[in-house]
């Protein structure tokens, strides 16, 4: 598998990570990460209603902000959250975002 280009943990901006989960598509696509990493970007997105063109764009601002990390497995692209960075760079910053969004996100996925 090979990794796609991300920012070092110490270059991670809070300004970056927030404009990422600004977006309630993003959003809902962190929480799905969440509880399923090393998932694909498409089992992630499945369900939404959004090109992709925008899903992809999507993933690549949620990779560049250092929100999520990517590989490449064959024709996959495997998301993993970049966890323990962001709870070393903005320690509790995540858990509330994630827990206050899953209950304010309908179950059929984000607009």
């Amino acid at each position: 598998m090979r990794p796609l280009p991300q920012p070092p943990r110490e270059s991670l901006t809070l300004a970056a990570v927030l404009h990422a989960l600004g977006d309630p598509v993003r959003l809902e696509l962190v929480r799905r990460a969440w509880a399923n990493p090393e998932s694909s970007c498409s089992a992630l997105a499945d369900g939404l209603d959004v090109p992709m063109s925008t899903l992809t764009n999507h993933w690549r601002i949620l990779r560049e902000a250092g929100v999520v990390s990517m590989t490449v497995d064959g024709r996959h692209r495997r998301v993993r959250p970049r966890a323990d960075d962001l709870h070393d760079r903005f320690p509790g910053l995540l858990d509330p975002i994630l827990r206050l969004s899953a209950a304010e996100s309908p179950k059929s996925g984000a607009q």
